[in-house]
């Protein structure tokens, strides 16, 4: 055998010289050697076989593999010939090196499988080769026979370009992202693109995605690593982004091997403008979820009270939301963009932002609550602050001290800590007494506002804690403030819980019951049900669909000088029929210049680079009752007469 080796060698050595001296000669001394490469695969396959000399005990002998002997015989028949003889093997420059760049390629595992010659059946060559192909074909079947020594189930080149453990993902890609209702993806979907971009209508709010790995080795789980493999997903308006992961479910722990993102944009409702003639509709509850199956749904004819109104004295009014259409009976003919919340036979003032500072002058305001909580609270800072320089996802405590040119405080404390075993849990008096000794000191007065509220952990037990923590620190005065429940966990969403309709029912008549004790117990009262019941479908992102409020980062643009003029002056406009006195707040959204702009000293620093990212809190339904409470901390006693309203979202 060792001989045998080194004739091998001087073989090679000796047409590689002579390939450098480009004589096409070369080409019968490199079949002696692909002769003796053959013998030699055939002598290791008699050695494990058991006929030849080995480790082992002796085995039964086996008949020699015919695809190998087809091989040698071509290779044989080569051995005679030379580019004297006619009809010989003789070479060119760039035959032989396709050649050996064939040969080097099916030594290195790469991610393509053969195709041509192929080495399967003898119906993969034509019926009578060439004697390059020949030598192709001899080269193909060497390496095929090299790699089943390896193992009994052969890999192919695509295989072996994805090293793994036995039963790993070979390949992690996906064959097919299923979806329900169907979205166009763009682009179209091919497994090796990453990530899509697909448009949803106003009325898609819930897709479901079921994606299908290439490899069945593989898993994929939506989010996280172990998040399901198929799951309803909540689309909210905007922009949502779902997460495909693929794993290697062989590790000990899942590894990821690849992402693939889709991010879905749902319209908003559609609208059309009102330039004309039009009537004034109003709706309490959507037909597609009847809470309350006593009363009308969708639009109806809306009739204005005849006899002036007064401010409201609560913040729990009933109330409608009203918007201009066409025709009631179509809500497609409706201008969505000036749809407001009227609350029947009063009206919620809207504070003037220099009255508003002026009312939180030296006070201290304390959310305890879920992340909808916190959206009331960056809410009020930024209209505080005319802006909104500090935000984030927290559900810890926080304490901030620079509003309203550090006249006003403002702390948070997230309530409850689902996430936690509920044995670790902090119980809801011992977060509200850690709130309370992290924003002291506090007076006794409503220079103290406690606001406590969430979507729907609230409880009529938890308003009587309150009263009980309060006394106990001689807070009695203090002025509290009960967010009631809000509508969410409507929709059948995988991973958290999901109400049915007689639930959410039920849930009305639970709200109702929490508003009541909570102004037996001399507590003001903003009832969001009644204002997130008519427009559930207007959710923003999150699983929930509970959430109607988003914080985005703005960005900057150089006001013009009449923006500048314009910056501190509160913008109303008149909303349907009726007096020009009663106005209502435009849209923040799309008046954001408002907040994007300081006085020129701030101006100077944003171009100077030294000017901290500024964020806006959008979302309309939050915007209203955010408002409400704005009004019931600073009614006309305390902060002057505020601006008369319908409260416009």
């Amino acid at each position: 055998m060792r001989r045998l080796l080194f004739l091998l060698f001087l073989l090679l050595r000796t047409a590689g010289m002579m390939l450098l001296r480009r004589r096409a000669c070369a080409a019968p001394l490199l079949a002696l050697a692909l002769a003796c490469l053959g013998y030699q695969s055939l002598m290791l396959g008699r050695n494990r076989a058991g006929t030849g000399p080995g480790p082992g005990p002796p085995r039964a002998p086996r008949a020699p593999d015919r695809e190998l002997v087809d091989a040698e015989r071509l290779v044989s028949d080569l051995e005679g010939g030379g580019c004297r003889r006619t009809g010989g093997v003789c070479l060119s420059r760039d035959d032989f090196l396709l050649l050996l760049h064939f040969h080097q390629q099916l030594k290195t595992p790469s991610g393509f499988q053969l195709l041509h010659p192929g080495v399967s059946s003898s119906t993969s060559s034509p019926p009578d080769p060439t004697p390059l192909s020949r030598l192709l074909l001899s080269v193909a079947r060497y390496h095929r026979r090299r790699t089943s020594s390896r193992t009994d189930d052969p890999l192919t080149n695509q295989q072996a370009a994805f090293p793994q453990n036995k039963g790993g993902c070979s390949d992690p890609r996906l064959r097919q992202i299923y979806t329900h209702p169907s979205l166009v993806l763009t682009p179209p979907f091919s497994p090796g693109v990453k990530e899509y971009r697909a448009e949803v209508a106003f009325d898609i709010v819930m897709v479901r995605i079921r994606p299908e790995p290439v490899s069945a080795a593989c898993r994929v789980h939506l989010d996280e690593h172990q998040g399901p493999r198929m799951a309803n997903y909540p689309v909210g308006l905007g922009n949502s982004r779902i997460s495909i992961l693929v794993t290697d479910a062989s590790e000990p722990a899942p590894v990821v091997m690849t992402i693939y993102t889709v991010h879905v944009f749902r319209e908003s409702r559609p609208s059309l403008p009102m330039f004309g003639e039009h009537v004034t509709c109003s709706f309490v509850q959507d037909c597609g979820l009847l809470v309350q199956p006593g009363l009308s749904c969708g639009l109806q004819p809306h009739i204005p009270p005849q006899s002036p109104v007064q401010a409201c004295s609560s913040g729990d009014v009933p109330g409608r939301w009203v918007v201009p259409c066409l025709s009631c009976s179509d809500n497609r003919t409706c201008d969505w963009r000036e749809v407001a919340w009227h609350p029947d036979g009063c009206y919620h003032p809207v504070v003037d932002p220099a009255l508003l500072q002026d009312c939180m002058t030296d006070r201290k305001v304390l959310f305890i609550g879920d992340s909808t909580n916190r959206g009331m609270m960056y809410f009020l800072m930024e209209r505080v602050n005319s802006s909104l320089e500090d935000w984030g996802k927290n559900h810890n405590t926080l304490v901030y001290q620079n509003l309203n040119r550090g006249r006003t405080q403002v702390s948070y404390s997230y309530y409850p800590q689902f996430w936690l075993e509920k044995d670790r849990r902090p119980t809801f008096r011992d977060a509200l007494l850690q709130l309370l000794a992290r924003s002291g000191p506090l007076q006794d007065s409503d220079l103290t506002v406690l606001v406590v509220g969430g979507v729907q952990w609230l409880h009529q037990t938890h308003l009587r804690t309150i009263r009980e923590v309060l006394d106990r620190a001689s807070l009695s005065n203090v002025l509290v403030l009960v967010k009631s429940l809000g509508l969410g966990f409507h929709l059948p969403v995988d991973g958290v819980r999901s109400l049915s309709l007689p639930e959410i029912q039920n849930l009305f008549r639970k709200n109702g019951n929490i508003v009541r004790t909570a102004k037996h117990l001399g507590y003001e009262v903003i009832d969001t049900f009644s204002i997130t019941m008519g427009r559930h479908k207007e959710f923003l992102q999150g699983r929930c669909a509970c959430h109607f409020h988003e914080v985005e980062k703005l960005r900057y643009v150089r006001p013009s000088e009449d923006t500048r003029s314009t910056t501190n002056r509160t913008r109303t406009a008149p909303v349907g029929p009726g007096p020009r006195s009663q106005t209502t707040v435009l849209d923040q959204d799309r008046y954001r210049d408002r907040y994007q702009y300081q006085d020129q000293d701030r101006e100077q620093d944003r171009e100077a680079g030294s000017d901290p990212p500024s964020f806006h809190v959008r979302g309309p339904v939050n915007q209203v009752y955010s408002e409400i409470l704005l009004s019931r901390l600073c009614p006309r006693t305390r902060g002057g007469s505020g601006t008369r309203t319908g409260t416009r979202s």
